[in-house]
């Protein structure tokens, strides 16, 4: 049996880590790797057209499995290339791991060519990111970084030289049992103690949700029905709390929607499950708050905290359910949901007007299509910017549809990457990327992706030849609208040229059938949707206290826009509230 080299055993201990794809773009210092990878028949190298992609491609997949992935570029430019996804991935905890090849090991630090630091360049990015110097160092240095990456749900980068690649491993190397599943972690007694009091004191309170609930959907509405409590959300926390809740009140930010806002600020005690919800001007700072996060450093760090709980949401629910007093009052609750009905009648007569008449086409209108002919198990990928209002206006989550996007990091261009990763974990699911025709540009070459490894992707391009989101935030600060307008090729031609499904949409009554034609089509697809770039309106009384990006100063600002069937929803709700 031939000896192993240093390559084939990093490739070995991905595998034993549950690794099934490297998505990068192969090149000198990383081929002893990708030659590795090529007689591994347990794992694929995914041929991509720009790292970047590959780094989202691979933060998507992790999401969707939650379980370990893996990335890589070449020395200097192509592992650089990789740093915008990592952020996403890192920004979003999934379990990453980054191959940043690096050029001889003998002429590092000697300005070489292609040289860069990428053991220094990650680290901001990760967890953990460290330099491979000798084939001896490998093996426990890529486990730790592996380790990192689960334990610590973020990324870990290892920079190895490609002659250190291709020198011979270890003989017998240490093959430590490695770490692929996350436990549990249950507050403390004393902190238990001091939350129950607090919830047991107050009389009106509001669940506010995040990502953290993940898991605990039943939990969670369990814990809301004891305490008579209305719950809101954060845009990550739509996926997991918003279905079969009848205590929904919306979400809360600018994009936010309904009695959220309302429900966090005229509360007692404000508990925040699962989130990092960055913009703490949508936050209160006179009702008691109090934080539960399986990651310490996020309690406190947004808001004002009168407790911090450091545990998993469903772990400590199920803590405080059998020990908290049921409340019997339920005006509160009650109040709210009515709020959020009212609230929702209100925005969404602005697009319910002769939509199927309108052009160009409402980008409502596409998005609630969309939902309706979508399976109920689809992966939806979100490009940054208005597709984000659109999916978290129209989408309608069921526990088994996922909403996934670069929604802590904000970069331009993920959807179409994440898609590609998101397909790859299973070819029979539907995955569709909700993409706006700025973000879809930026990365278009992957596109080709698509057509090379004939994933079924279907592409909704919202085209409204601009960049809306950035026009917003022009419109709010007072500036006129500059550099925000792209001159777009018809997107439909340009998928046929590259062998997929292409078709433009301009007129509302062949919306359907484009997309239900899409739908079948067993390949690729994309649908060109012309979209109206007027389509976002700004409610008629705004503080003279403007916005930057998404922060708000001293008054709540929302866009006006539809909601979709969160209004059924939310009138279902009401039903349950006693009438006077």
């Amino acid at each position: 049996m031939a000896k192993q080299n240093v390559a084939e055993q990093f490739v070995d201990i991905l595998v034993r880590a549950g690794v099934k794809r490297l998505y990068g773009v192969v090149g000198d210092s990383l081929n002893p790797v990708v030659d590795a990878v090529r007689r591994n028949r347990a794992i694929d190298w995914v041929h991509v057209r720009h790292e970047e992609t590959a780094a989202f491609a691979a933060g998507a997949e992790a999401q969707i499995t939650g379980k370990l992935t893996a990335c890589a570029g070449s020395c200097g430019p192509g592992n650089l290339h990789l740093i915008n996804g990592l952020y996403d991935a890192h920004r979003s905890m999934a379990p990453v791991l980054a191959l940043a090849s690096h050029i001889p090991s003998s002429e590092i630090g000697l300005g070489y060519f292609q040289e860069t630091h990428p053991d220094q360049l990650f680290r901001e990015c990760s967890h953990y990111s460290e330099l491979i110097s000798s084939p001896k160092q490998m093996p426990r240095l890529l486990q730790t970084a592996i380790q990192h990456a689960v334990g610590r749900s973020g990324v870990s980068v290892v920079s190895l030289p490609g002659d250190i690649a291709d020198d011979p491993a270890p003989d017998k190397p240490l093959e430590t049992a490695l770490v692929t599943t996350r436990p549990t972690v249950r507050p403390g007694d004393a902190e238990l103690d001091a939350f129950v009091r607090m919830i047991d004191e107050a009389e009106k309170i509001t669940l506010f949700c995040g990502s953290g609930t993940a898991g605990a959907h039943a939990e969670v509405m369990e814990f809301a029905e004891k305490v008579k409590s209305p719950v809101g959300h954060a845009l990550r926390g739509k996926e997991w709390i918003q279905y079969d809740n009848p205590y929904d009140v919306g979400m809360s930010g600018l994009l936010g929607y309904g009695a959220a806002y309302e429900a966090t600020h005229e509360c007692d005690l404000l508990i925040l499950l699962g989130t990092d919800f960055p913009y703490n001007a949508f936050l209160p700072d006179n009702v008691k708050i109090a934080q539960v996060d399986v990651r310490p450093e996020n309690l406190g760090r947004r808001s004002k905290l009168d407790l911090a709980v450091w545990g998993d949401v469903k772990e400590t629910l199920r803590c405080l359910i059998p020990r908290v007093k049921e409340k019997q009052n339920r005006r509160f609750l009650d109040k709210m949901l009515k709020k959020h009905a009212d609230a929702l009648e209100g925005v969404v007569k602005a697009y319910t007007r002769k939509v199927e008449k309108h052009v160009p086409i409402h980008p409502e209108y596409v998005a609630s299509v969309l939902d309706e002919l979508a399976d109920d198990d689809a992966v939806f990928t979100v490009d940054t910017g208005m597709c984000n209002v659109w999916a978290a206006r129209y989408i309608s989550p069921n526990g088994r549809r996922r909403v996934i996007g670069s929604f802590s990091h904000g970069s331009m261009a993920n959807a179409l990457p994440m898609a590609i990763g998101a397909q790859f974990t299973d070819r029979k699911r539907q995955v569709v990327s909700m993409s706006g025709d700025g973000g879809f540009s930026m990365l278009m070459g992957d596109f080709l992706t698509l057509v090379q490894y004939d994933l079924p992707v279907k592409v909704v391009l919202f085209n409204n030849s601009s960049l809306s989101m950035v026009e917003l935030e022009m419109l709010v600060a007072g500036l006129p609208s500059y550099g925000t307008t792209n001159k777009n090729p018809d997107f439909a031609a340009v998928a046929r040229a590259c062998g997929a499904h292409g078709v433009r949409v301009e007129k509302p009554k062949e919306l359907a059938g484009a997309l239900k034609d899409a739908f079948k089509h067993k390949g690729p697809a994309l649908v060109d949707v012309v979209t109206d770039p007027n389509a976002l309106s700004i409610p008629p009384k705004i503080s003279t206290e403007m916005v930057t990006g998404f922060a708000l100063s001293a008054s709540k600002i929302v866009l006006d826009g539809g909601v979709g069937r969160m209004l059924q929803m939310a009138r279902s709700n009401l039903r349950n509230v006693p009438r006077p």
